[in-house]
């Protein structure tokens, strides 16, 4: 089941002709990150990252631009886990805006590593394993 939020473009978003700045998808993108790992597994991010001590660098990153989202409306994020590896984490990110039109599509890997040395991998961690499989992508 995909992780899905919404909110509100605020004016901190966007750019002088009022719609999203495009370095700011990837920063809309990190906080429906953080805030999928409590739908996944049950604790808050900064809890995985001080508690637990695992970081999770971001390796890769692509992404598409489909339409534009304006100051004022709101942007639903689709979040999917389609692959986890030993050490790599794949997500897929799809952002529509109140219509239902997809405006943007970036597909992610990070790497699992611990806060204490954050150049060498680590394997996912199996309770993590098992919350994030609750966004596999379905079908």
């Amino acid at each position: 089941m995909p992780f899905v939020s919404e909110r509100r473009v605020d004016f901190a978003l966007v750019d002088l002709a009022k719609i999203v700045y495009y370095p700011r998808f990837w920063d809309l993108a990190h906080r429906f990150y953080e805030e999928s790992w409590e739908f996944s597994c049950g604790l808050h991010y900064n809890d995985i990252l001080m508690e637990r001590g695992i970081a999770f660098p971001l390796v890769h990153s692509e992404a598409s631009f489909h339409h534009p989202i304006a100051y004022g409306e709101s942007v639903q994020c689709t979040i999917t886990v389609p692959r986890i590896g030993n050490t790599s984490i794949e997500w897929h990110y799809e952002f529509r805006n109140q219509d239902g039109t997809v405006c943007w599509t970036a597909d992610q890997v990070t790497v699992c590593t611990s806060m204490d040395s954050v150049r060498e991998k680590i394997p996912v961690p199996d309770w993590m394993r098992e919350g994030l499989q609750k966004m596999a992508p379905e079908g």
